[in-house]
């Protein structure tokens, strides 16, 4: 995935102004060298968005990278190195690495989950519990760190909550609604119980999300379902219980805490050498 040229600017835009000050005390003729370091373990993600962000200030900077896409890097290991204008290097360097640790943090949680229900056959999917701005970038990182995605947004796909059941009157009627509707995207309806689910099964959704589900209902949905429905769980699963969620033999199981609740990775970047 490649981010567009308007949401670099915006990112750049938002830390530069009208002007780096400081960098501008640097005489335009000055190139120099850079290193990134990583002072944590990391899943490296978000080559495309640090690489955009020099390319938009200065095409003279280059950059060497040390790893590829996906790869994991230990504590102190160099993630790329770079040469160019130093005033392109200094200006670029926080919204560069805002945008690599983030995403790298986004990739390493999602590894973390994805390795905790291997060999389940589970699939987990991130939710629209984003950083502003970033949702693109942070889905990109979740699919990068072994996960998948969910819907984009509300304009890619149908999920009928509990207060869309309120407005439209029932379960049966809100998916009926849905049909009707014409939109060619997945169907899918919460329920937080077993009546409900029964109610929901009824009406035949793509999907039915299971909310905050005991491990022993989840298990009887699925024996109910007999495969009539793809079943996602969701509500306050972590990594610690999530093995055994995937155990019930729901086929997705849905976590907020992918993108929302992501510590950046700790990376630093210095200027070694001054041409």
């Amino acid at each position: 995935m490649q981010p567009s040229s308007a949401e670099i600017a915006a990112f750049l835009a938002e830390d530069i102004g009208s002007g780096d000050l400081t960098a501008n005390l640097i005489a335009e003729t000055v190139y120099a060298r850079a290193s990134v370091v990583t002072r944590e373990a990391m899943v490296v993600c978000g080559q495309a968005w640090f690489t955009a962000v020099f390319a938009q200030l200065d095409t003279a900077v280059s950059i060497e990278w040390c790893c590829q896409e996906g790869d994991w890097l230990e504590a102190d290991a160099v993630v790329c190195r770079l040469h160019g204008p130093a005033r392109a290097l200094l200006s670029g360097e926080r919204t560069a690495l805002n945008l690599l640790q983030t995403l790298s943090a986004t990739a390493g949680v999602a590894r973390q989950y994805a390795q905790a229900v291997a060999g389940t056959g589970c699939r987990i999917l991130d939710t629209r519990k984003t950083i502003p701005g970033l949702r693109r970038a942070q889905k990109y990182a979740v699919s990068c760190g072994g996960c998948f995605n969910h819907r984009i947004g509300l304009f890619d796909a149908i999920l009928i909550k509990e207060n869309h059941i309120i407005a439209a009157g029932s379960i049966a009627q809100a998916v009926t609604l849905a049909r009707a509707s014409g939109q060619a995207v997945m169907v899918e309806i919460e329920v937080e119980n077993l009546d409900e689910f029964q109610q929901a099964l009824a009406v035949r959704p793509d999907r039915i999300m299971l909310d905050n589900f005991s491990l022993a209902d989840m298990r009887q949905a699925v024996a109910l379902n007999q495969g009539l429905a793809e079943l996602e769980a969701s509500g306050n699963i972590t990594l610690h219980t999530i093995r055994g969620v995937a155990e019930t033999g729901v086929d997705y199981i849905s976590i907020g805490a992918l993108t929302k609740n992501v510590n950046a990775v700790d990376l630093s970047m210095r200027i070694d050498l001054q041409l």
